[in-house]
This record gives structure tokens, sequence and C-alpha cells, in this order.
């Protein structure tokens, strides 16, 4: 059995640019643990897979440790794999999640992703991630992910975390969001995973469901442009809806490889 894997570059039409990630189309779902093997070997932060279904796609979203229950980038990857390599012809994508059904629309070369709104809570930030950093934060929130917010895009630039003390915590599937305002754009971010593979997300697209309510509240508009500043960068273009986010963003194809599968590794 052989698959096709298409490595897609989500936020960004540059191929050095932005999150990558691994797409691949099944017939029929694989064990889970050989779909968590081979998220681990593509060795990205995220391997998507999916199967067609009448009128949608089922999709999953695994790290090299864990299966997510939403995935902002390796949506966006997903669907320019089925717009740009399928036969598909209709602007709207309809995937079957984890996080529900997510809709995404394809317009001036840019994929539109309805996400779920996660308004995060004041929160205490655990003692592990506090220590952890370098420069203290303002204000903390949490929905999934813990969010920190600091005064500036210098503070976010600046931001060191150490990585022995952050990984003493354990908080799978979330995260943690560094945010302030930008200077050239209405917000930026960071994000950072204890324990995972890839300590720093270049580009959080299911983070931005927490950034886009905080910050539509906090400048008073709902049409948002971010930017994580990661060392690969990205942006997104971000409205704060009724019950949903919508981001936005770009993406491109960096190369097709395959993977043969032995049947011992799947039965």
């Amino acid at each position: 059995m052989t698959i096709d894997i298409y490595h897609i570059n989500a936020f960004t039409y540059k191929k050095n640019i932005g999150n990558p990630a691994c797409v691949i189309e099944l017939k029929n779902w694989l064990p889970d643990s050989t779909m968590l093997k081979i998220a681990k070997d593509n060795r990205v932060a995220e391997t998507s897979f999916f199967i067609r279904d009448e009128n949608s796609f089922s999709l999953r979203w695994f790290t090299p440790e864990i299966e997510m229950d939403l995935c902002g980038h390796a949506t966006l990857a997903t669907a320019h794999c089925i717009i740009s390599q399928t036969n598909y012809e209709n602007e709207t994508i309809l995937f079957k999640t984890k996080s529900g059904l997510l809709d995404v629309k394809f317009s001036n070369k840019m994929y539109h992703m309805n996400l779920p709104k996660r308004e995060g809570k004041s929160a205490i930030l655990p003692k592990a991630i506090y220590d952890a950093l370098n420069i203290k934060p303002l204000e903390t929130f949490k929905a999934r992910d813990y969010m920190l917010v600091y005064k500036s895009e210098e503070d976010i630039k600046a931001i060191k975390v150490n990585q022995s003390i952050f990984d003493q915590i354990n908080i799978a599937p979330g995260g943690v969001i560094v945010t302030a305002p930008g200077k050239s754009s209405d917000f930026v971010s960071r994000f950072f995973t204890p324990q995972a593979s890839v300590f720093e997300d270049p580009v959080t697209g299911s983070s931005h469901c927490t950034l886009t309510p905080y910050w539509a509240n906090r400048l008073g508009k709902n049409e948002l442009e971010a930017l994580q500043l990661s060392k690969r960068g990205g942006k997104l273009f971000c409205i704060n809806k009724a019950d949903k986010v919508q981001v936005s963003g770009q993406a491109v194809t960096s190369k097709k490889s395959i993977l043969e599968i032995k049947k011992s590794h799947h039965f």
C-alpha cells in the first residue's frame, strides 16, 4: 500500500515561510497507532488525514505525540490540497472533525476557515510556566490554551522560555500563547507547547480562536490582521463573529512524497 504525502506551508505564499503540514488522503482510516507513527516520521507540527465522504470530508489531525482536537494550519493545508490536487470543484469545503463541522471557503487565492470561538477566562498561571518565562505577563487567560498578554511587540520578540522548566507541565492538547499589540498589525503572538517535539509552533491557526475575540473586544473592531512572530512567521486575517472565528490565509505546496506502508503496519 502506498500513500501520497503533500507537504504544504500554511499562512503564506512562500515555500520557506509559514507553518508546514503534511496532508494525506485515505480511503479508509488506518489504525491510530499507524497514523501517529506517520505523523512522528513526518517531523512537522501536524499531519492531517482526510477521507472523502459523499458531500463532505472527514478530517483528523495528529502531532508526533497525540491526536489533536483542532488544528487551524493543517485544516487550511488540507483545504489547499483538496482544491489544488483533486477534482473537487466547489468553493466551500465541509470537514467533519472532533471539533464539529468546519467549513472552509476558497476565494481570491485565500482560504477562509470558520472555527469555533474559544474565549479565554481570567486564570492563574501554573508555576512551571511562570518560572520558565524571562518576561512575566500582565494578564493570564485560559481556554484550551493559556493566553498571556504583554505590553508590546518588543516583549513578544524578546521572550525566552526555559524549556527544562516549561516541560515540567503537561497541558495537552493545549499550549501557551503570548500576545501583545502589533506595530504593523493589530496584534502579534507566539505559541509554545510543553513536552512537544515542535516546541514553538511556526503559525497556529487554532490559537486565534482565543486571540481574535480578546483583541476584537480590546481594540473595538471585529476585522483584525495578525502576525505570528516565530522564526518562519506567518500572516493571518481574522474576523470575530457571533459564535465563530473566521481565520484566513494562503497556502503553498512545497513538495509531494510517497510512503509505502506494509500490511503488518496497518492491520
